[in-house]
């Protein structure tokens, strides 16, 4: 029997063969997203993503054929930027995913729309690398931020706060423009 590549996995082979793949990545090595997280904080050659990728088939109905399953399990911890200090911020991803494959990008599409399952056009050549960086974005957070921030946030930064500069109410300065034309 044939090794499973990750890079190039059939994914119908890799379902049937019952396969299972597991690893590591490299987090640098994943462009889009070292992106994401902080720009004083980038993933080091040593931050690592932990995955594993476990194939099955399953019949959907009694008479239908059966389905390529692929289930895809993430670890990861990055760090992006908090919201509120704008520092970096642990954010630990872990996530388990699952895929049914089905023959044609049509028929892909169509189920998709209507089933809560991820649904994708089956292939000879899935890159799982670069699944799973699809699903790590996918799962960042829309406003990370630290429960409570390490350093104390300055209000002299936001506008409003009492240290800083009143702003100009610009229907005064039109008040006075009218006041002085009379």
């Amino acid at each position: 029997m044939k090794p499973h590549d990750p890079l190039r996995l059939d994914v119908e082979r890799f379902a049937t063969d019952q396969g299972r793949l597991h690893g590591q990545w490299q987090l640098n090595g994943m462009r889009r997203l070292v992106e994401a997280c902080h720009a004083e904080a980038p993933p080091a050659g040593s931050d690592l993503v932990d995955w594993q990728a476990v194939g099955e088939r399953r019949r959907q109905h009694a008479a239908a054929e059966s389905d390529a399953w692929l289930q895809l399990t993430l670890d990861t911890d990055v760090k992006l930027t908090c919201q509120r200090c704008l520092g970096p911020v642990d954010t630990p991803l872990k996530l388990e995913r699952w895929f049914r494959f089905v023959v044609g990008e049509e028929q892909a599409a169509q189920l998709d729309t209507d089933s809560e399952e991820d649904v994708l056009a089956s292939t000879r050549s899935l890159d799982l690398h670069q699944l799973a960086e699809d699903e790590l974005l996918l799962a960042l957070p829309l406003v990370p931020r630290h429960d409570v921030c390490p350093q104390p946030l300055q209000p002299a930064a936001f506008p409003g706060s009492q240290q800083a500069e009143p702003a100009v109410n610009p229907f005064a300065a039109l008040a006075a423009l009218k006041r002085g034309s009379h």
